[in-house]
């Protein structure tokens, strides 16, 4: 069994599909089909109960967000997300929407993923002064 490391993950051994080939600098792997593995590794992680910080910077990088994107995904800090992936201490709703999100992009339904990134805008926008009027039909926002 390879014990495959190189995706930051300590956990990860596999049973087959990768070749081991001598070089002049030593031994190298080559995975086969590499996407679909890491595919099968992010699957299981989204569907674990919590993830670690190693967890949630591989989900991330696999789905290519930037820590501020995520950030702006959950509605926090790129430094609060950076000490998530280094202290593995993620808050239960973020986390869970982070799942989510991976799951749903990978699916091929990126609508959970649409809605929080318009969810992510609104929060971005800064709401001026609200003016409502008393209309036949009760209280309404004023027409601009």
């Amino acid at each position: 069994m390879y014990h495959y490391t190189e995706i930051g993950l300590q956990n990860v051994w596999l049973a087959n599909g990768y070749n081991v080939k001598k070089t002049p600098y030593g031994l190298a792997v080559s995975i086969e089909n590499a996407d679909g593995l890491h595919r099968a590794i992010g699957r299981r992680l989204a569907q674990k109960s919590y993830l670690t910080g190693a967890e949630f910077r591989f989900l991330r990088k696999e789905l290519d967000l930037s820590q501020r994107r995520v950030a702006d995904l959950v509605g926090t800090s790129e430094q609060t997300v950076a000490l998530w992936e280094k202290h593995g201490k993620i808050p239960k709703t973020a986390d869970r929407i982070f799942r989510a999100i991976y799951l749903e992009t990978i699916d091929g339904n990126v609508s959970i993923k649409e809605l929080v990134e318009r969810l992510a805008e609104l929060d971005r926008k800064a709401e001026g002064k609200m003016i409502f009027e008393d209309t036949e039909d009760g209280w309404l926002p004023k027409a601009a």
